[in-house]
């Protein structure tokens, strides 16, 4: 039974009533992130997921900042999406104009405010500034609907002249301004003290752009919805300029779950999106991660599997269950595992150990973990069989042969022969390259489910002949995931042999195989 969100600590309990919009700049700022670069299809899928999941606001891109940025940010808005097409803008009346013509539904325009950016990236007094900032506001708004205003380098810039740059803004037509922590120096309080005092001279939408230079992105944004903001800018799994921005589904989730504010985020896919955008971003996802990172809902310590397995808040936030992310609880094996974890990892493929029996295999299993080697299921399925003295390790498929076409202006295939239940299946499958063709003729050769949902390969030692170390997850049909693994000389075999591991333990882990 899922339990339900509510306020965990003592917060403004009349937030409860309140939505707060979320603004998501993954396709501007999360594009800034050093090395990362989204083609136009990319962009347009992730704009079409975040619409999905309920983001109100797309910064889908800088339309003046090149043709391609302009084309890109132009097919977006021709999506139709539920949520509003923001461009940004400099105060340049050129910027303006490019992003109407792309067709926007908001034009996000900002000038620089603090001292130090006014002195060294525009050259412009305080009086210039806000002069300026009149201007392109009203001009904005004669040919847009929704304005949103920033003030850059807001947290560095004095408070009675950051007052008068927004008053003056709101008052040639901003629909909306931003707060945004550009350098990251700002924290919780010092950005709940700026909003409750722009709160007082500022009736429009107040909404705050935080980035992570001192990890304190998703706590400024919190504190800022604290104050008062009505509106927070995130990217998903925190990417952005430098070290990032506040992150979507931490964000999120603190706002649904401890503050009980709603959202209309769609909480239930944030891992979804996530993997999304750490596949199109190049940038894998700590598994340590709150919310979307693999270990967020996985338990290895003895007492806490005890716990999970008992009453799973015990060890978790309760108010935030797996499942209301679209992620799953993990039991882990490692040297600190214990024995009820092991007993229930065990069950759940009918291998049934006396006490003596499980202390074995407990003992080796921390044996193997304190050498520094990752424990997977298959290891300990293989322990247990060990020590209760089956003799072979009762496998369902087997990698009989594998045969490897590819080449520079080929497409990559491969053929697999496998013995699959006792009878000798074959599959050829092309790929994106020689392993993504292997583990697909390899998924081939059985009738049941299975998606590959991770893949990760490391060299474990050094030189061109390295042995290489594979490690993989799987879904079956149910949902429930298996790690597995294989080592070897050969990418494209071993990659196959963890295939025909991670396949063993799906059909060890169903009581049907037909």
């Amino acid at each position: 039974m899922l339990c339900t969100r509510q306020v965990a600590f003592s917060c403004d309990k009349s937030c409860t009533a309140k939505k707060i919009s979320v603004f998501d700049t993954t396709l501007r700022d999360g594009e800034q992130t050093p090395g990362v670069s989204f083609t136009t299809a990319d962009k347009i899928e992730i704009a079409r997921q975040l619409s999905g999941i309920g983001v109100s606001i797309i910064e889908a891109g800088f339309p003046a900042s090149s043709e391609e940025e302009y084309v890109t940010v132009k097919a977006i808005a021709a999506e139709s999406l539920d949520a509003v097409v923001c461009g940004l803008a400099r105060s340049v009346k050129g910027d303006i104009d490019r992003c109407i013509d792309a067709g926007v539904d908001m034009v996000h325009v900002f000038i620089p405010t603090s001292e130090v950016q006014r002195t060294h990236t525009i050259r412009k007094t305080h009086r210039e500034v806000v002069e300026i900032t009149g201007d392109i506001v009203e001009y904005a708004r004669e040919h847009a609907d929704k304005v949103l205003f920033s003030a850059m380098d807001a947290t560095r810039t004095d408070l009675p002249d950051l007052i008068e740059v927004y008053k003056t803004a709101v008052g040639a037509g901003a629909t909306a301004i931003n707060v945004p922590d550009t350098v990251g120096i700002a924290t919780p309080s010092s950005m709940n003290a700026l909003i409750t005092a722009l709160r007082e001279h500022v009736t429009c939408t107040i909404d705050v752009h935080c980035h992570n230079d001192f990890g304190m992105a998703t706590a400024n944004t919190i504190s800022a919805v604290e104050a008062g903001a009505d509106q927070v800018q995130v990217t998903v799994n925190g990417i952005g300029e430098r070290a990032g921005n506040a992150d979507l589904a931490c964000t999120t989730m603190i706002i649904e779950s401890i503050f009980g504010c709603t959202t209309g985020i769609v909480t239930e896919r944030l891992v979804e999106t996530s993997r999304m955008v750490s596949r199109f971003s190049g940038l894998m996802v700590p598994p340590n991660w709150p919310v979307t990172g693999d270990y967020a809902f996985s338990h290895e310590s003895g007492i806490h599997s005890q716990g999970v397995l008992e009453h799973a808040s015990t060890f978790e936030p309760g108010i935030m269950t797996p499942e209301m992310v679209g992620h799953r609880r993990r039991l882990k094996l490692g040297k600190h595992v214990g024995r009820h974890a092991v007993r229930e990892m065990l069950k759940q493929v009918h291998i049934v150990v006396d006490e003596s029996q499980m202390d074995e295999i407990i003992a080796r299993v921390k044996q193997i973990a304190s050498k520094g080697k990752k424990i997977t299921e298959q290891d300990l399925y293989e322990i247990a069989e060990t020590v209760g003295g089956s003799g072979v390790s009762s496998r369902y498929i087997d990698l009989v042969d594998i045969a490897i076409m590819t080449g520079n202006h080929m497409i990559p295939t491969a053929t697999v022969r496998a013995r699959v239940g006792g009878t000798e299946q074959v599959c050829c499958s092309t790929g994106n390259g020689p392993v993504d063709a292997a583990i697909k003729a390899m998924i081939g050769t059985v009738p049941r489910h299975a998606e590959l949902k991770e893949f990760n390969i490391s060299a474990i030692s050094e030189g061109s002949d390295a042995i290489a170390h594979v490690s993989l997850v799987v879904e079956d049909e149910k949902g429930r995931l298996f790690d597995a693994a294989a080592s070897g000389d050969d990418i494209v075999l071993a990659s196959a042999e963890a295939m025909a591991n991670a396949l063993n333990m799906v059909y060890r882990n169903g009581t049907d195989n037909s």
